[in-house]
């Protein structure tokens, strides 16, 4: 699935997706050209070796170097020009030395026999191959629109704030988890949720989609920070009661919720058992560290559901990261976990997707691109505050922006 960015009058970038290219991926390069190789390989070898070592044996196994890279159609034809070649290359005086009457030789006859019943094989597995590619691609394609709807592409301008994310899931072939992110603007602030639900498969799908749509609403309604909390807090509990099974208990999620106020300098966190965010700004990298923890989401009718909102400053120039345990405990080849604000320091402050950019390729690379658990990152970024010119300039091309929509 592809993604295309749109861009606005007011300089605002809505992330939109393209239709689901449910196309098979072509095979590599190397791969495509294995039969041909293969075939040259035994040409070469059938001049140099004694007429009693008939090389062109080895053209039994063509139909199936083929099935690997090729459908069933061609396969079926590379195996009758295999066949045909074998018969070149037993009775032809002038390629292999050997007289006419090599032609229908037993041994030769078992080798035709051979290749056609390897070719019929093939055939059969370059159709098998191609089948499960084929529900491969589909499978993927559902699970993208699975993650499109929940994970649905931010704003990439939200107020003064600007936004960006990244997700990375460790299940290649589906791309899709438990890992969460939202940003969404209210009359309180820019509201920021990143969370990582417990387990993996459907379970945990299911209730990161239930904590994403329990905060998409308490965002807008709950007055303050803590209000959120425990409103996505009693939404959790109420969905978890009407399940059966002992999963219900292990389904918990670590989450931080954020606040970036509009008329103030200061971000506010509510830290539910979540690695801390980090404060990247001129001064270098903070880890904000909560003073005093709030319980992971759907934990709190075990361990009591206090929740705590935390303070911070949060200037115009400055940047807060949000992530996952994916990306702290991504491990190198020596077993070694990646030391992000190490890895950050050294990057200086750069522009919010920049800096996920920069991230992600720092992980594949430490990684040797074995990611072993899924990982989110949101990056959001205080923006100066404008000059007065500036502010009436924006406010014309708001004006200009809602006068052409209604025409």
């Amino acid at each position: 699935m592809r993604r295309r960015e749109r861009r606005t009058a007011g300089g605002r970038g809505t992330e939109q997706w393209s239709d689901t290219d449910l196309s098979v991926p072509a095979p590599p390069l190397w791969m495509r050209w294995l039969p041909a190789i293969y075939v040259v390989a035994v040409l070469a070898l059938e001049p140099i070796t004694p007429v009693q070592w008939p090389v062109s044996f080895l053209l039994i196994a063509l139909p199936v170097v083929a099935a690997f890279a090729y459908g069933p159609a061609t396969v079926a034809v590379v195996t009758v020009f295999a066949v045909l070649l074998e018969g070149v290359l037993a009775g032809t005086p002038c390629c292999a030395g050997r007289s006419v009457g090599y032609l229908w030789d037993r041994h030769y006859v078992a080798t035709y026999i051979s290749t056609a019943l390897v070719g019929l094989l093939g055939t059969i597995l370059a159709a098998h191959r191609t089948h499960r590619e084929r529900t491969l691609a589909t499978v993927r394609s559902v699970a993208e629109t699975a993650q499109r709807v929940l994970l649905r592409p931010v704003p990439h301008r939200l107020g003064r704030v600007c936004v960006e994310t990244l997700y990375l899931s460790a299940a290649a072939e589906a791309r899709i988890g438990g890992d969460l992110y939202e940003a969404v603007p209210t009359a309180h602030g820019v509201r920021l949720l990143i969370g990582d639900v417990r387990g993996k498969g459907l379970i945990a799908v299911e209730t990161a989609a239930t904590m994403l749509g329990a905060f998409r609403e308490a965002a807008h309604d709950a007055p303050d920070l803590v209000g959120v909390a425990h409103r996505v807090e009693t939404s959790m509990s109420r969905r978890a009661t009407e399940l059966s099974g002992t999963e219900t208990a292990e389904r918990f999620v670590t989450a931080v919720f954020a606040e970036i106020a509009e008329d103030e300098k200061i971000v506010r966190i509510v830290n539910c058992g979540h690695p801390p965010p980090l404060l990247i700004g001129p001064d270098g990298v903070t880890e904000l560290e909560p003073t005093d923890p709030s319980p992971p989401i759907n934990l709190g009718v075990l361990i009591g559901d206090h929740y705590h909102a935390e303070v911070q400053p949060f200037r115009p120039g400055e940047q807060l990261l949000l992530y996952t345990d994916g990306v702290t405990e991504t491990r190198d080849r020596d077993g070694n976990f990646y030391p992000l604000i190490e890895r950050i320091r050294a990057w200086g402050n750069l522009p919010p997707r920049d800096l996920l950019d920069h991230l992600h390729q720092d992980l594949l690379a430490f990684s040797g691109a074995e990611l072993r658990d899924d990982t989110a990152a949101l990056a959001a970024y205080r923006l100066p505050d404008p000059l007065p010119d500036q502010d009436e300039d924006e406010e014309q091309d708001e004006r200009m922006r809602r006068r052409s929509e209604r025409r």
